[in-house]
């Protein structure tokens, strides 16, 4: 009996659809400043319109890509929208769209090199390139993750594993005390999450104060280590960030790093966002120490705008991931760990993740994406200016496309503003708490968003009545 025809078509019926996708997915770009840059909360009855879905009976594919982007166009904050100037989502690179259709086409198991070597080379190009231009040395090594989280998972096992080789055999009960992770209450606490499954506990994770900028205070940080020590417990690994979420700050790295050469310890810089900034030669001065680090977050979803679902893990001990993900079995191939991501990495099966930077840094190069990362630089500085300019202050000192501002009438007012430009449907920016303080955050992330869209928030925030 062949293969259900709705599920795998003919190469004709295909090609039809997959054109009028095609134009229906242009129609959509070309539309998206038209619609509103924020999400509309599912009403009733469109959860009936998809409670009605029961499965029970085969549908069309067209209706129901149609009915799927319908309900994308205003069920999501649109990240593609030139005034999407929120979090780190970007509107990606159309290379990275092109790679997507491409890997989807081809469904390579990226995991096995014996089953993908030129996929799994590609990936491992890129990955090498990018720890290269981040400062480490030839043998660095490191893979693509599902984003920044699992990255940042991926190196505190490696800090284990370092630390105390056994701990991939019997877990926490390997260390004479408990293993602790030092990261800036400023970071991402994901920290917590990954802590919890690493099976070290939440309560192993110190987040270190800051200095008062959005930075770690490294003197805060030595002490609480010593205490540690003091206390017969294990320092494992220093956290530093490379542009925290609320306020794109920096944690101080080249002390950071003394800290941790010092007392034994792991170095882990999280640039999911920042990480970007090594494709400029000026700019790519704020992220120095980086390369002293063990091991290096950046995610591809982010500053370098690739589609979702793309983080990059990197290391200079290329040999511990071996160490922490080794695994045998007898329907998988023998080969070498550095070959197979399986054996080096968390995930089993995985997408074709890589081909999405490969793609856009083959199209734009370095230079290209200096232009990109200078382009979020330059309007994040235009929009800040103007409204300095009109009684507005700035609490942070960022280098990396992010704003946070306080209005004229203080603190208390920034919710009255977020909630306004929202609700105006052509602009989306957010709330953010930094140094204890409500603050109104401006990101750009979107390289089709332009100076006439920068003006138009300005002018937005100018008419605000709180």
């Amino acid at each position: 009996m062949p293969s259900n025809s709705s599920l795998f078509p003919d190469l004709e019926t295909i090609r039809a659809i997959d054109d009028r996708l095609t134009a229906r997915l242009s129609q959509k770009r070309a539309e998206a400043s038209t619609r509103s840059a924020s999400t509309d909360t599912p009403s009733q009855s469109w959860r009936r319109e998809l409670a009605s879905f029961s499965f029970d009976t085969a549908q069309d594919l067209e209706g129901l890509m149609d009915w799927t982007m319908l309900a994308l166009d205003d069920g999501i904050v649109q990240m593609t929208h030139p005034g999407y100037l929120g979090l780190f989502n970007p509107a990606p690179t159309f290379p990275a769209e092109c790679a997507d259709r491409i890997a989807s086409a081809y469904n390579p198991q990226i995991c096995v090199w014996s089953h993908a070597p030129k996929a799994v080379e590609i990936e491992q190009h890129v990955i090498r390139s990018i720890a290269l231009r981040v400062g480490m040395s030839e043998g660095a090594t490191g893979h693509f993750t599902s984003g920044g989280a699992e990255a940042n998972g991926t190196a505190v096992l490696c800090a284990l594993t370092a630390k105390q080789p056994e701990y991939g055999e019997v877990g926490s009960s390997a260390f004479d005390g408990r293993p602790i992770i030092y990261a800036s209450n400023e970071s991402h606490l994901a920290w917590l999450k990954i802590a919890h499954a690493a099976g070290i506990g939440r309560s192993s994770v110190r987040l270190i104060s800051t200095d008062g900028s959005g930075r770690m205070d490294v003197q805060a940080l030595e002490r609480e280590i010593r205490a540690d020590v003091v206390a017969g417990n294990t320092p494992i690994m220093i956290a530093a960030t490379a542009g925290t979420t609320n306020a794109g700050m920096v944690d101080p790295l080249n002390e950071c790093a003394a800290i941790a050469e010092r007392n034994n310890i792991w170095l882990h810089v999280d640039a999911a966002w920042g990480g970007a900034l090594i494709a400029c030669d000026q700019a790519r001065t704020t992220l120095s120490g980086i390369e002293k680090a063990d091991s290096v977050t950046i995610d591809a979803h982010k500053w370098f705008a690739t589609t979702m679902g793309a983080g990059m893990f990197l290391t200079s001990r290329s040999k511990i991931p071996a160490d922490v993900f080794r695994v045998t079995a007898s329907y998988m191939p023998e080969s070498e760990a550095e070959n197979d991501f399986y054996l080096n990495s968390a995930q089993w099966s995985r997408r074709f993740l890589g081909l999405r930077l490969f793609l856009s840094l083959g199209a734009a190069g370095w230079d290209g994406y200096a232009q990109h990362v200078n382009h979020s630089r330059d309007l994040v500085s235009l929009i800040t200016e103007n409204l300095l300019a009109q009684g507005w202050s700035k609490a942070n000192a960022s280098d990396m496309a992010v704003a946070c501002l306080v209005p004229p009438e203080g603190p208390d007012a920034v919710d009255a503003y977020v909630s306004r430009v929202q609700a105006s449907g052509s602009y989306w920016v957010s709330k953010a708490i930094f140094e204890g303080r409500p603050v109104l955050r401006v990101c750009v992330t979107n390289g089709r968003t332009s100076a006439s869209d920068a003006e138009g928030l300005i002018r937005l925030l100018a008419n605000v009545s709180t």
